[in-house]
């Protein structure tokens, strides 16, 4: 049983739900982003997204279109990402994904960049512009070196073909709130329910719910229908409150562990 397994086993004895949350790789700086990834650990993350900085990130909000463009000014990429894990994997023991798109990984070597990340200490990837069609080769691969490949999901998608993504499927399913990109929304969408619902119907594997999730009310409410809840535009825009000088580190820091515990608590964690 990997990381990812053991963390959604442990939340289902528990009668829980896992909190995902997401952080953009070396934004504002890469010290100081291992010390985010560590603080979103400490006040209860379950799991956390690695963002890898990508020049046309089509699956992106505004707010995190600017980290990855912070992250990218400072010179961060693949090989910055992968020690980045690795650094942060040295500390913690809770499931790291990496969230990117094709071209960094093809650009890199796809079993190049499968092995580094393995061996940096990460357990999944996510790939937004990864298509069901050329999905299963790069499953096959992800998975010989013990990565879950981890799909998305979308209220468009239909019956045939999200059978074929969740054939794929390994570690979890993430379920796309609304068509769109990321950011945060004032409440959940009414075709997320639905989405949840035919998902759950379809696979074994844990079902979790991002894109617009920003706060402990919005978690609540999706409790019933997912595993898990992913939070990332809301906590990528306390970074950029402390990267345009409106806050202190240290109130950046304080302010992104009593969200992450906020959060935390709404879904019935401790």
């Amino acid at each position: 049983m990997n990381r990812i397994e053991a963390m959604f086993a442990a939340k289902r004895e528990k009668g829980e739900r896992a909190l995902i949350t997401y952080t953009m790789g070396g934004d504002p700086d890469l010290s100081l982003s291992l010390k985010i990834i560590k603080t979103l650990a400490e006040a209860g993350a379950d799991l956390i997204e690695i963002g890898l900085p990508f020049s046309d990130p089509l699956a992106d909000g505004p707010v995190i279109q600017k980290a990855g463009q912070r992250a990218l000014s400072n010179g961060v990429g693949p090989e910055e990402i992968l020690e980045l894990v690795a650094a942060a994997r040295r500390e913690l023991d809770l499931p790291l994904v990496i969230m990117t798109y094709l071209n960094p990984v093809f650009s890199f070597g796809v079993e190049k960049f499968f092995q580094r990340a393995a061996a940096a200490g990460a357990d999944g990837l996510i790939i937004p512009d990864l298509p069901v069609e050329e999905g299963e080769e790069v499953a096959e691969k992800a998975a010989a070196f013990g990565l879950d490949l981890i799909p998305l999901v979308a209220p468009t998608t239909g019956p045939k073909r999200l059978e074929k993504i969740l054939r794929q499927a390994r570690g979890f399913v993430y379920c796309v709130s609304v068509t769109g990109v990321t950011g945060m929304r004032e409440r959940l969408p009414e075709e997320a329910v639905e989405l949840l619902q035919r998902v759950r119907a379809t696979t074994h594997l844990p079902v979790c719910l991002g894109f617009g999730i920003s706060r402990p009310e919005q978690a609540r409410e999706a409790v019933p229908y997912c595993d898990g809840v992913i939070v990332g535009s809301a906590l990528v825009k306390i970074v950029e409150d402390y990267a345009q000088g409106s806050i202190s580190r240290e109130n950046m820091l304080k302010l992104l562990a009593e969200r992450t515990t906020a959060l935390k608590k709404a879904l019935g964690g401790a």
